[in-house]
């Protein structure tokens, strides 16, 4: 048997995706809202709908009147802006546009890409060049965006890999990214969904909220609380491919905005004649990993930087990926399987970090 998932735009090491919809870069993220009832005033406010493949949900309120219609329709707008500049799936996007001209002449892609590809580099450096937003050939020659998973021999992979390497796209300036080699794709999905929940809590605080709950596919940010000054709270999904039980519960912090990413092997991946084959991507060899980390969650205040970060850890591993994320300072909570247990660490800055609770 086979089992597969796509998604509104190709990761370039793993594909999010929400085991409830036939189509979604989401759930992988392994979060679920824990929405508490209450009767305090004044009331949350609630938005929610398909996008990018996956769903969104948004709880917001505020303690002067908004305009919930001028919200929705900002939230509405901000979606098909971001579409337009990061799908995969429509050849009139920026990035496609951008990949499709296969020449090493300077291109202008906007601030919104190029501060992206910013992240990325930091985020490739630390993990010695697991993380990279130039796999999507790799990606496209496993399988992982048709019906079937092909397995390529070793002399495909090795020859595939010649069109890999963030060290082949040059930041020219602010808003131009130049390939120093002319068919290099670059694929943002493992940043964009965490760039997209930025994008809409922007939105936001623009239309005069201060205390909102953004999740998008299971990846989300909070900032402030709930009325009665009741903090916001989620939980962490158990990282097993047959449950949707909770594992873990995040008590967020109320007076400043965090992101909680995560990213996993227990949702995507093939499953051929006895084989698994993870979504996720090694861009140094070109292979599926093989290690029994199963799920990374990243807390921190940038929703890009915390994507990027929890896709990078999971490639790594276990041993590699608390090394990386001790030296950057990353709060990250890793999660294993070791035979039917689930082992739990935590890296450094997570241990420390006294704006949240885990428990």
């Amino acid at each position: 048997m086979i089992k597969k998932r796509q998604t509104w735009m190709t990761n370039p090491n793993t594909i999010k995706t929400p085991p409830r919809l036939t189509l979604g870069n989401g759930f992988i993220s392994g979060l679920f809202l824990i929405m508490l009832a209450g009767c305090s005033e004044p009331t949350i406010q609630k938005l929610e709908g398909p996008a990018q493949g996956t769903t969104y949900h948004i709880s917001y309120w505020s303690e002067s009147p908004v305009d919930a219609k001028d919200i929705k329709a900002g939230v509405e707008n901000e979606f098909a802006v971001i579409d337009k500049l990061l799908s995969n799936y429509r050849p009139d996007s920026t990035i496609e546009t951008f990949n499709s001209v296969e020449n090493t002449e300077s291109q202008e892609v906007g601030g919104e890409i190029v501060s992206l590809v910013k992240i990325a580099q930091v985020v490739n450096q630390a993990s010695q060049g697991c993380y990279d937003l130039t796999i999507k050939p790799l990606f496209d020659l496993w399988g992982f965006r048709g019906d079937a998973l092909t397995i390529p021999t070793d002399s495909t992979i090795v020859t595939t890999l010649k069109q890999i390497g963030m060290e082949k796209l040059e930041v020219v300036d602010d808003t131009h990214l130049r390939k120093k080699q002319a068919d290099l794709k670059v694929d943002l999905s493992s940043i964009a969904q965490g760039y997209s929940v930025e994008q809409i809590s922007k939105v936001l605080a623009q239309k005069g909220v201060s205390n909102y709950l953004v999740e998008i596919g299971g990846e989300l940010k909070t900032n402030g609380y709930k009325p009665g000054l009741q903090p916001w709270r989620i939980a962490v999904e158990r990282p097993l491919p047959e449950e949707r039980t909770m594992h873990k519960v995040v008590t967020m912090p109320k007076d400043s905005p965090i992101a909680v990413m995560t990213s996993g092997t227990y949702r995507h991946y093939f499953d051929d004649h006895g084989q698994r084959y993870s979504h996720i991507l090694d861009a140094r060899n070109g292979r599926p990993v093989t290690h029994n980390l199963v799920s990374v969650t990243v807390l921190i205040s940038d929703p890009s930087v915390a994507d990027a970060w929890s896709t990078a850890l999971l490639c790594l591993g276990q041993k590699d990926g608390m090394k990386a994320a001790n030296e950057a300072k990353i709060p990250a909570l890793f999660i294993e399987l070791q035979g039917s247990e689930l082992t739990e660490s935590r890296s450094d800055a997570l241990s420390t970090l006294n704006t949240l609770t885990i428990h």
